[in-house]
C-alpha cells in the first residue's frame, strides 16, 4: 500500500543517513534519484523540495511506495535483481503521474465558494531501498514532494491526495507486474482474492521473509556483500510450502470477475474506485502508457474527473450490464477498442454477473 506521510521542517538527513548500499551494483547509481529535477542529489538540493506554506507547518510529504512481498523476495533469489529494481522505479513513475494528474489540487475560494484547481509539483526526488529493519528483502521508495505546488502560494489538499493513494497503489502494482514480466525471467500475477504471486516462487519464501514482527529494531546499514551472505544463510532454513498455479486466462484480458468483486466492496463507485478495480483485475499487469485510453474508452464521462468532487455510478453502469445484455457476456479487455472479447468457457460466470 502507498502511504503518504506528512513532513515538517526541512531536515532531510534521515534520507541520507542510510545510503542503501544493499542495492549497490543492482541499482543505477545511489539511492537518491531525481524524478523531476536536475543537478546533484545532495541534502541542500533535496531540502529545497520541501516548500512551507503561509499558514501550515507542513512542508511536504514522504510518499512510501513498496513492492509486494513476493517481488521484493526476488532481490534475494534472482540474478535479475537489477531489472527488478528498474521495473520498480518505472512503476513508481506511473503511480506518481497518476497521483499528480488526478489527486494534486489546490483550493481556490471564488465568489463565496471553493473551487479545486489542478496543480503540479516543481521537484520530486526518490530514495530507493532494498531491505527492512530486519534485513529482509523489501524493495521500496521514499518519494519526497513539497506541500506547495509550483507557482502557487497555496498548499495542496492532503485529504484529496490521500483519497487517490489506493488506486495509485493498484496502478503501481499492475505496472510492476507487467514490467517485470517484460524485462526478467519472472512472471508476477495477482489472484482473484487479491494476493500477489510470482509464478514458480514457492510460498515458503513468503514465510521465510514475512515482514511481520512485534518489535522494531534499530536501523542497520547493510553493505551489498553482507546482505547477500545474510540472505544465503537464511535460505538454508527455507522449507517448501507450495507453488500456487497461475491462472490460465489470456494475459491480455482483464478478469471481469475480479473487476466486479472489487467494485462490490465499495458503497460509492467513483473514478478512483473503477481505476483500482481495473488495475487489480489485470492479473498479469497493465501497460502504464496505454491503460488510461482503454479505461476512458469504457467510461468516457469520467475522462476529465479529478480532485474530490467526483460523480458516482450505479452498480449497473459500473459493470456495464446494458452492454453485456446487448453484446453478450464478455470480459473487459486491455485494448482501447469497444469490443467485448472472451473465452466461451467463462461466459456462464460472466452471465451470472450480468443478471
Amino acid at each position: 500500500m502507498i502511504r503518504i506521510l506528512r513532513r515538517t521542517g526541512s531536515d532531510v538527513s534521515y534520507y541520507f543517513r542510510d545510503p542503501a548500499n544493499e542495492l549497490d551494483g543492482v541499482r543505477d547509481g545511489p539511492a537518491g534519484w531525481w524524478i523531476r529535477g536536475t543537478g546533484p542529489c545532495d541534502p541542500d538540493s533535496v531540502a529545497r523540495v520541501l516548500t512551507p506554506g503561509q499558514r501550515t507547518s507542513t512542508t511536504g510529504y514522504d510518499i512510501v511506495v513498496a513492492a509486494p512481498r513476493p517481488i521484493s523476495i526476488l532481490l534475494a533469489l534472482s540474478g535479475d535483481a537489477g531489472a527488478v529494481v528498474r521495473a520498480h522505479r518505472h512503476a513508481v513513475l506511473a503511480a506518481l503521474r497518476y497521483l499528480e494528474s488526478r489527486g494534486l489540487v489546490i483550493r481556490d475560494r471564488r465568489f463565496g465558494g471553493d473551487v479545486e484547481e489542478p496543480a503540479q509539483w516543481s521537484r520530486i526526488v526518490g530514495f530507493t531501498h532494498g531491505v527492512n529493519r530486519h534485513g529482509e528483502p523489501h524493495l521500496h521508495d521514499h518519494v519526497i514532494v513539497g506541500s506547495r505546488p509550483v507557482g502557487d502560494t497555496t498548499v495542496l489538499q492532503r485529504r484529496v491526495l490521500g483519497a487517490y493513494a489506493t488506486s495509485a497503489d493498484a496502478l503501481y502494482r499492475a505496472t510492476l507486474r507487467i514490467e517485470i514480466a517484460r524485462t526478467t525471467s519472472w512472471r508476477p500475477w495477482r489472484s482473484f482474492h487479491g494476493v500477489e504471486h510470482v509464478a514458480g516462487v514457492d510460498e515458503g519464501y513468503r514465510a521465510l521473509w514475512g515482514g511481520h514482527f512485534d518489535n522494531r529494531p534499530e536501523k542497520s546499514f547493510w553493505r551489498r556483500d553482507d546482505i547477500v551472505r545474510k540472505w544465503e544463510k537464511e535460505r538454508a532454513h527455507f522449507e517448501p510450502v507450495a507453488v500456487v498455479r497461475e491462472p490460465s486466462r489470456s494475459r491480455s484480458v482483464l478478469d471481469e470477475q475480479a473487476f466486479a468483486r472489487s467494485i462490490l466492496e465499495h458503497q460509492h463507485i467513483t473514478r478512483p474506485v473503477l481505476v483500482e478495480a481495473w488495475c487489480d483485475a489485470a492479473s498479469f499487469g497493465l501497460d502504464p502508457e496505454g491503460w488510461e485510453a482503454a479505461f476512458d474508452a469504457r467510461y468516457p464521462d469520467f475522462r476529465q474527473e479529478y480532485g474530490s468532487r467526483l460523480r458516482t455510478l450505479s452498480l449497473d453502469a459500473a459493470l456495464q450490464r446494458s452492454l453485456v445484455n446487448e453484446r453478450g457476456p464478455r470480459p473487459l479487455t486491455l485494448a482501447g477498442d469497444s469490443e467485448w472479447r472472451g473465452h466461451p468457457a467463462r461466459e456462464r460466470r460472466a452471465h451470472e454477473l450480468s443478471r
